[in-house]
């Protein structure tokens, strides 16, 4: 592991963590408008040319033509540096005369993962409380975040759009839809709860489709999703009761 970065030939990258275009510097905590601690990233050939090892270089590791592969340093805010795998570059990332390296989509979801994604809010209508055996109606505003990172030295402008909703109604019971429900008196997610005098606690967790578009370039979507948990919101339940009245 490299101890010092002058003592390895090496090129030194560092990757936004919720990054946006009005604090390029990586500084802030990461609330809005502010950029988290960087994460930064190194590179060193795998194999050195001239150190007596190109035959088994050649053996054991094979790129593209016109690619090298690299070892892949990374390190956390105030951590150390942990290898986190290799890769085929074009090259020494960085480099002079060297392309720019491409970015993955693995690379991109690795950054989304980091990020602070936006959890749903619940609306329950009878808010608070409600009836068993009588339909409570559940709704949420979706939720979408739209981001601009640096992943390997270049800028990703990354949005995340919800499809799809998992409903958890705090007594076991859950339901996935497409939407986010609208308030009363539409009934697109409705619950009955059976038992009185129990509280629970119902959220709605939302999964969300990713695009990406690299230094201005076209717009792909990611092959994964990402799934955020809801916020829970107490709900109790009561059983109504006749009275008999003049």
């Amino acid at each position: 592991m490299p101890n010092d970065p002058h003592d390895h030939v090496a090129i030194e990258d560092r990757e936004q963590r919720g990054g946006d275009a009005s604090n390029p510097d990586g500084s802030g905590d990461g609330s809005p408008g502010q950029a988290a601690p960087a994460t930064e990233y190194r590179y060193e050939p795998t194999c050195t040319p001239g150190a007596g090892t190109d035959a088994t270089c050649s053996a054991a590791y094979t790129c593209p033509p016109e690619q090298i592969r690299f070892n892949v340093w990374r390190r956390e805010p105030g951590g150390e540096w942990q290898l986190s795998g290799t890769i085929c570059r074009g090259g020494q990332p960085g480099g002079a005369g060297s392309v720019a390296p491409v970015i993955t989509p693995g690379d991109v979801l690795r950054e989304v993962r980091r990020l602070p994604l936006p959890k749903a809010s619940l609306s329950i209508q009878p808010a608070d409380r409600t009836l068993v055996n009588l339909d409570t109606v559940f709704s949420t505003v979706p939720p979408a975040f739209d981001r601009t990172v640096t992943i390997l030295g270049q800028r990703v402008h990354v949005t995340g759009t919800a499809s799809r909703y998992t409903w958890h109604f705090g007594d076991g019971a859950t339901t996935a839809t497409t939407g986010p429900g609208r308030p009363y008196p539409a009934l697109d997610v409705t619950h009955r709860y059976a038992k009185a005098d129990r509280t629970h606690r119902p959220r709605v967790d939302v999964t969300f489709t990713i695009s990406y578009a690299v230094s201005g370039g076209p717009t792909q979507t990611l092959g994964q999703t990402i799934t955020t948990d809801g916020v829970p919101v107490a709900l109790t339940t009561h059983e109504a009761v006749p009275v008999l009245i003049d």
